[in-house]
């Protein structure tokens, strides 16, 4: 079955930094683009990040561009998004997702989806 398992998501003081990583397993992934999104509260799942497979296509939301920085390391089936200059409205659970294409912004794009973890961002 092929699963993804993000991590690393807790709580940060506002203006910190996180390190959220997604690991794919049961099948290989290097050909699928990666994106995270995230869900607060309330509110639709929205767009964050996404990369395409080869890592050389990247794309961001506003609300993160130049806070956050979407990578993948392929040899480990990994993605990783490092996130800088948190604020309280980045407070959500985030979610990986693969599919073929990580410029997509709906979720309906996207063929596979980790559990999410939580970001809580407290001033």
């Amino acid at each position: 079955q092929a699963q993804l398992v993000e991590s690393g998501g807790g709580l940060v003081q506002a203006g910190g930094s996180l390190r959220l990583a997604c690991a794919a397993s049961g099948r290989t992934f290097d050909r699928y683009a990666m994106s995270w999104f995230r869900q607060a509260p309330g509110k639709e799942r929205e767009f964050v990040a996404g990369i395409s497979w080869t890592g050389q296509l990247v794309y961001y939301s506003d609300s993160v561009k130049d806070r956050f920085t979407l990578s993948r390391d392929n040899r480990k089936n990994t993605v990783y998004l490092q996130m800088h200059s948190l604020r309280s409205e980045d407070t959500a659970v985030y979610y990986c997702a693969a599919g073929p294409d990580g410029s997509k912004r709906t979720t309906g794009a996207y063929d596979f989806w980790g559990q999410g973890t939580q970001v809580t961002v407290f001033s």
